[in-house]
């Protein structure tokens, strides 16, 4: 199908941050847009307010049957009558990745995936490409602080587009240039098996377009296997990459440094957000910007403007007393890179950190892990499991976790229970972590701290 010339279009799950994502480009493009969701949010009251029609209980009356086009996302319970409707009637359903592919096809694609990185990584690329004036539309998996919005459009058909490996879906995708961060075990609930993941993982080095660029964390298990037509490998701060960063040093809570290839170099960068693992994500990114030869100096005045994404490593409180930071950590190795870069950015401080595990499987079968990174911390909370679209697994909680810790300052809380403790612990570094509804309560700990 041909994105460009859809004029109504309906959502099944229009409030998903991805799905949003390819609802704001319909309706930038003119189309009618409307859909169903199963709760009122922030961001489905934006998208309401930006003109789409968003209902949120399952009734057929209430969908809109003149669409050209469904889209739906996979977490939707098979038995959604709405969506059941449209196919019992032979309407044109598609999944979201579907129509990802499309856009692939239609433009100049390039495309993050990985296990950890993703979302700031293609989140930075966008933003460097509208701020020097190349242009983009970007599809992203989270929100920019610079524009709060996970979409912006250009009039240059290039896309910017996450790639997620939920269901398989980013093996749809065509990208010119596919940006591969890490192949670490994670949704074994889909793939079964790491060696599953890890395939899948090649395989979208396969999907590059012929005249393509894979760029490549350096050093990646498998790495002989991840191979596009023309290979390019990043890293931190390891000089066998074909592109890393150099002359690294900590500035006010962010960061100072080059980044250095072998035929250029791009000296004093300035990353206002925190992380360490953010200065590697910048390093792919800058990368980007010179495959598609944009001036090195205009990068560099865009990037010190860089205020990074919604929830990731995202500073919420920060001043002599307390510093809060609040993260979508829900994996341990994104837990670990996320505690030791706090933790070496504000050295001698107790680093207290409040965890809510996400998903069944991904805590029985990456238990060990979590604990291993919870230890890095002085003090842990732990909030019971966010199940998502899982049922509950006998015998699998959040003392599972607490259980293998070897550290013995680990507490398992309701969330009721961590305000209470935020308002009476004498708190120096404060993290919340994980991809449930853990946010919820970003708002009253701010206050909390904030009022202390």
């Amino acid at each position: 199908m041909n994105v460009k010339e859809v004029s109504r279009v309906y959502f099944v799950g229009i409030g998903g941050i991805g799905m949003s994502a390819l609802a704001r480009f319909f309706l930038g493009r003119g189309a009618v847009v409307s859909g169903y969701d199963r709760t009122e949010t922030d961001l489905t009251k934006r998208l309401a307010a930006e003109g789409m029609a968003i209902h949120y209980t399952d009734d057929v009356a209430l969908c809109d049957k003149d669409t050209q086009l469904v889209i739906y996302t996979p977490a939707i319970p098979k038995d959604h009558k709405e969506l059941n409707w449209f196919r019992d009637n032979n309407y044109p359903v598609y999944k979201r990745s579907d129509v990802l592919q499309w856009i692939t096809e239609a433009m100049f694609a390039v495309t993050v995936a990985g296990t950890h990185g993703k979302t700031t990584i293609s989140t930075m690329i966008a933003y460097l490409l509208r701020e020097t004036g190349y242009g983009c539309n970007a599809f992203l998996g989270g929100i920019s602080v610079n524009y709060e919005s996970n979409y912006w459009a250009s009039e240059n058909d290039t896309a910017v587009i996450e790639a997620d490996e939920y269901d398989r879906s980013f093996l749809k995708l065509h990208p010119d240039i596919a940006v591969l961060t890490s192949i670490d075990p994670d949704h074994l609930d889909i793939y079964g098996t790491a060696a599953e993941m890890e395939a899948a993982f090649i395989q979208y080095t396969k999907n590059i377009k012929p005249e393509g660029t894979l760029l490549v964390k350096h050093g990646l298990h498998r790495h002989t296997e991840l191979k596009g037509p023309e290979t390019i490998t990043y890293s931190l701060q390891n000089d066998a990459a074909d592109i890393y960063a150099d002359n690294l040093v900590l500035d006010k809570g962010g960061y100072r440094f080059d980044v250095v290839a072998k035929d250029w170099r791009l000296n004093n960068l300035s990353l206002r957000i925190g992380g360490m693992h953010n200065v590697e994500n910048t390093v792919a990114a800058i990368a980007v910007t010179k495959m598609l030869k944009i001036d090195g100096d205009v990068v560099r005045a865009a990037l010190a403007a860089f205020r990074g994404i919604k929830r990731r490593f995202e500073y919420l409180v920060s001043n002599d007393e307390v510093v809060y930071i609040d993260d979508y950590a829900h994996h341990p190795a994104e837990l670990a890179a996320l505690i030791k870069s706090a933790k070496r950015l504000f050295p001698g401080r107790r680093c207290v950190v409040a965890f809510q595990p996400h998903l069944f499987s991904r805590t029985r079968d990456l238990v060990d892990g979590f604990a291993e990174s919870l230890d890095m911390a002085d003090e842990v909370i732990l909030l019971d499991i966010y199940p998502a679209r899982e049922l509950p697994m006998e015998g699998v909680t959040s003392a599972m976790i607490s259980d293998r810790m070897a550290n013995p300052a680990v507490t398992i809380l309701s969330k009721e229970g961590l305000l209470e403790f935020v308002k009476q612990a004498p708190l120096q570094l404060f993290i919340t972590a994980g991809a449930g509804d853990i946010d919820k309560l970003t708002g009253p700990i701010k206050q909390i701290l904030e009022g202390k």
